[in-house]
């Protein structure tokens, strides 16, 4: 087996995960942004809108095997599949993809941001906010929803390669089933959060949002910061801890 080579892996993690987060703020700014073409595209645009990301960031990512998700990447770490330093690694690109593929955005989109005037619509580009504001159950809407991510990857995975986290044998199309499943997750278990299920691309974004000289951002909300980082990283485990015997992955 090729060794594995630290840089590269950072590098493909770092690029992945920009281009999920480019597509996917894009395609929430384009929705609810003033005068935006796509303005008003409603809540199932986006969801296509962040399915299409994660195919993009998939793609991208071959090469460090498209975690792109620390919550994705917890879930490898505890299952044996990926190692401490790979999983810190990951991690530390997908955060800094975070930040970038939302700077990317907000450059995209600088005119469009100027003439909004809705504070709330300008954070939502960058990260996810509750429906109900009621942090246990928010936090138990995330719990579930990357539960399901996780453990449908690992379902996947069953068929392919496990260390890769998506089905072998379909070349570019190995990103589809990842993609379609987040397109799932948002139409059946998005709307009270806004499903983060990863909590690079909610505190990458966030973190983007605090440094970039929006105008009339208002408040970056750290006070429910907590929640699609905290969830998304405890339905990883719990998924990772569930699959081998809920699929056999031990036998």
């Amino acid at each position: 087996m090729q060794e594995l080579n630290y840089g590269l892996y950072f590098l493909s993690e770092l690029v992945g995960t920009t281009f999920l987060l480019l597509f996917g703020c894009g395609v929430v700014a384009n929705a609810v942004l003033a005068k935006n073409k796509g303005f008003a595209g409603g809540f199932l645009m986006i969801n296509w809108g962040w399915g299409l990301a994660v195919f993009v960031g998939v793609l991208a990512s071959a090469y460090s095997g498209a975690i792109i998700n620390p919550a994705v990447g917890f879930g490898l770490l505890i299952a044996g599949s990926i190692t401490f330093p790979m999983f810190l690694i990951a991690t530390s690109a997908e955060l800094l993809g975070g930040i970038l593929g939302a700077v990317l955005c907000y450059l995209a989109y600088k005119k469009h941001f100027d003439e909004e005037e809705d504070p709330a619509a300008k954070l939502g580009v960058f990260s996810t906010g509750p429906a109900i504001r009621s942090y246990g159950w928010n936090l138990v809407t995330e719990i579930i929803g990357t539960f399901a991510l996780v453990f449908v990857i690992f379902a996947f995975a069953d068929y392919g390669d496990i260390t890769v986290g998506v089905p072998g044998g379909l070349g570019p199309l190995a990103a589809l089933p990842v993609a379609l499943l987040v397109v799932g997750i948002g139409a059946s278990l998005g709307g009270p959060t806004g499903y983060a299920i990863n909590p690079a691309r909610d505190l990458g974004p966030r973190i983007a949002h605090a440094i970039l000289p929006i105008r009339g951002k208002g408040s970056s909300d750290w006070a429910y910061s907590w929640v699609p980082v905290v969830g998304p990283l405890a339905g990883g485990a719990l998924a990772a801890l569930a699959a081998p015997a809920l699929l056999g992955l031990a036998a």
